[in-house]
């Protein structure tokens, strides 16, 4: 038996043994790995070597199926990402890190209805990064999230736009992101000015997109982290650590 079929039985225990005596749903552990494995392929970034996947993904549930799941959630999100992880090894498919999924639940599905979001973190800095199909994300950024149904046909999901205020905490100010970009750097045309000496003149963007707010490094000499980690760009969540220069500062949301 193939390591993806070893996987594949794996997953299917989850629901057919004592997990699936317990819960009954009609979200398959087995479909999700499908069907994220055809979301990982459909977003693919060619790069001057490689074809790099999206190593991030958002699985959203009614709240029925979201309910059924948690409590062996921790052991499916392993099993997705291990079967993620060999789908891409036999598809010769390049991963800058180990899938990560998160689960979520959106009250617009219906139960056995799931959706997926694909996002690429962090791709190499030096490797020339390129989108194979219109309809891949950018690096950082989600894409549509792709809704499986077992009596409709697949379909997006219209993003609800985030009507809540995000701010920039840190250097003894609340700096409050209005419009659709935002400029942070040293300079006094800047609309966030830090006085660190370690930040660019034109340091970093924010930008607002259907699914909120991303960060986006501005060809900084010192560049951009979020919570602790180098990006070029990436979506921003509530409660991030955005480190420019050596300024920590807080995306926060009112």
């Amino acid at each position: 038996m193939s390591v993806l079929r070893n996987l594949e039985a794996k997953l299917g225990s989850l629901v057919e043994g004592a997990f699936g005596r317990a819960f009954k749903t009609s979200v398959q552990p087995v479909e999700l790995a499908h069907k994220l494995a055809k979301e990982m392929e459909d977003n693919q970034m060619v790069s001057v070597s490689r074809v790099y996947v999206p190593n991030h993904y958002r699985v959203f549930l009614s709240p029925q199926d979201r309910e059924q799941f948690s409590s062996y959630e921790p052991a499916l999100r392993k099993e997705l990402s291990d079967y993620l992880l060999e789908h891409a090894r036999q598809e010769s498919l390049a991963l800058t890190s180990r899938p990560q999924i998160e689960f979520h639940t959106d009250d617009r599905l219906d139960f056995g209805e799931f959706g997926i979001q694909a996002q690429l973190l962090a791709p190499p800095e030096e490797e020339h990064v390129a989108a194979a199909e219109p309809a891949a994300p950018s690096a950082g950024d989600f894409g549509h999230t792709m809704v499986y149904s077992p009596d409709r046909a697949v379909r997006t999901l219209d993003s609800v736009p985030d009507r809540r205020q995000a701010l920039l905490v840190g250097d003894g100010r609340r700096n409050v992101l209005s419009g659709q970009r935002v400029v942070v750097g040293r300079s006094r045309e800047c609309d966030v000015v830090l006085s660190d000496p370690n930040v660019s003149r034109r340091h970093a963007e924010l930008r607002r997109g259907e699914n909120g707010w991303h960060v986006v490094d501005l060809g900084s000499t010192n560049g951009v982290k979020v919570n602790g980690r180098r990006v070029e760009q990436m979506a921003l969540r509530r409660g991030d650590r955005v480190t420019i220069g050596l300024t920590d500062l807080t995306f926060e949301l009112d």
